[in-house]
């Protein structure tokens, strides 16, 4: 099932971020989605990922967090994907650092829906040549392609 093509746009792929907190990071993730999707407001996608991440960790462990949140105004589910200039401390259950982040935003109804997309996003994640090729992307496009090639 291609999901990641149905909910990654280019616009919301972002390579080597400078990184320095997940604050910042979360502030960037928030820019990114709220340029691309202009009915998504860039202080609620903010506050809704850092609300979510202080229930627990969304970092998977192998420099890998999925973040992720479900909002009202989302009218479908939407995706971006960023890589890190530096891995950040993230309070990963393995404590490495995270450097490779694939942000979800569902409609906050979508409940089984959220639920599917962050399982095979997690399935997808744990691979590791995926991964690799991820890190090794030069520019936002060849990330872009990457991931969408290399789908579920």
């Amino acid at each position: 099932m291609p999901i990641i093509k149905e909910i990654l746009t280019p616009a919301r792929t972002a390579c080597q971020v400078p990184g320095v907190s997940k604050k910042r990071l979360f502030e960037t993730i928030a820019r990114i989605i709220s340029d691309d999707a202009p009915a998504l407001d860039y202080e609620q996608v903010f506050a809704q990922l850092t609300a979510r991440e202080k229930l627990g960790s969304t970092g998977l462990g192998h420099g890998i967090a999925i973040p992720h949140c479900r909002m009202d105004d989302c009218p479908q589910p939407l995706g971006t994907l960023v890589t890190l200039e530096q891995a950040i401390d993230f309070d990963a259950p393995d404590d490495q650092p995270v450097d490779l982040l694939f942000a979800l935003l569902v409609p906050g109804e979508a409940t089984q829906r959220h639920l599917d997309i962050l399982a095979g996003l997690a399935r997808l994640f744990q691979q590791q040549e995926f991964c690799r090729q991820l890190r090794a992307a030069p520019d936002a496009r060849t990330l872009f392609e990457l991931a969408t090639q290399h789908d579920m």
